[in-house]
């Protein structure tokens, strides 16, 4: 018997990798490959962010690491099928698992309520383990506001976009989006640090989450029973500073029917985003468990896309 080509029914563990996360979420303590990514990024930008051609130095490093990650994913699975596809497989789930955030996404937007609900402080110290703009003087309001508009963008970061990309290239593509992912996060900033050193990581992410930022938004959209809010989405999606962000975030302040964004410190620098929505109401801890409700079901009907692309093709 052949061996099983590399690409050959990737269903199976993809299914296994998704329903793993779904279980398990993030486990505090497990080793993780974006942190070993947050390394090496880390690393080489002290290494070469400084002098003249930053943005050639940047440019380099995220593309450098973007391909390495591809081809070492590729190069192991290439030996792990050599030596038997059910290892292979194995290590395609473990991949998959690690790629895809959707349950430890809600988990933490939930655990921002909660801890809102205690206190002020201890709802700032909460969201900002998952944003990153200061969090030291928000308001409940903005820092519930804070909480729903990432569940929304990591929506498509954390759960879409990973899985597009492994419809498309398999687990070594999934992989070298959440480096994409990482480095835009890390370098992507337009400030006087990165504004040219982090500029390709920036505009590859971009690129990389075009089409899943709106292929979230209309997901959400269609599980949110509000298909009908498509130009409000279109509207204000657009006029968000990230030509992809936005998206998303209109979607889910279409079905909530509020208002996101406004002005944000990041590292001691303000940044005025663009209104999402007009109405300027009070967030409730019905609004998060509805949105958490979008969220998961709009995962669930793309993992389904999912599954079906990989039995068609």
């Amino acid at each position: 018997m052949g061996i099983m080509p590399i690409d050959t029914l990737r269903v199976f563990p993809f299914v296994g990798g998704w329903i793993a996360d779904r279980l398990l979420g993030d486990p505090a303590g497990w080793p993780h490959p974006v942190v070993w990514f947050g390394r090496w990024i880390a690393a080489g930008e002290r290494r070469w962010n400084h002098g003249e051609r930053r943005r050639l130095k940047g440019s380099c490093l995220a593309i450098g690491l973007i391909v390495g990650v591809f081809l070492a994913t590729y190069g192991v699975l290439w030996i792990a099928h050599g030596i038997d596809p059910r290892l292979g497989a194995s290590l395609t789930a473990v991949g998959v698992f690690y790629c895809l955030a959707g349950k430890t996404l809600a988990s933490e937007v939930k655990a921002v309520f909660e801890a809102v609900e205690r206190s002020v402080e201890d709802g700032r110290r909460q969201v900002a383990r998952i944003v990153g703009r200061d969090t030291s003087a928000l308001s409940p309001q903005e820092i519930r506001a804070a909480a729903l508009e990432t569940l929304a963008e990591n929506l498509s970061d954390g759960v879409v976009a990973p899985m597009c990309w492994f419809a498309v290239l398999g687990l070594p593509g999934m992989m070298a989006y959440k480096m994409v992912n990482t480095l835009d996060s890390m370098l992507g900033y337009k400030n006087e640090r990165y504004i040219d050193f982090g500029r390709t990581a920036a505009k590859i992410d971009d690129a990389a989450n075009y089409l899943p930022a709106r292929l979230t938004a209309g997901l959400m959209l269609l599980v949110g029973h509000a298909w009908g809010k498509r130009d409000f989405v279109g509207r204000f999606g657009r006029a968000h500073l990230s030509p992809n962000s936005g998206y998303p975030e209109a979607a889910l302040a279409a079905i909530l029917d509020c208002r996101f964004g406004g002005t944000h410190d990041y590292f001691g620098q303000a940044v005025e985003k663009p209104y999402i929505g007009t109405n300027n109401r009070p967030f409730t801890n019905d609004d998060m468990r509805r949105a958490i409700q979008v969220n998961t079901n709009a995962e669930l009907v793309m993992g389904l896309l999912v599954v079906a692309t990989l039995v068609i093709f």
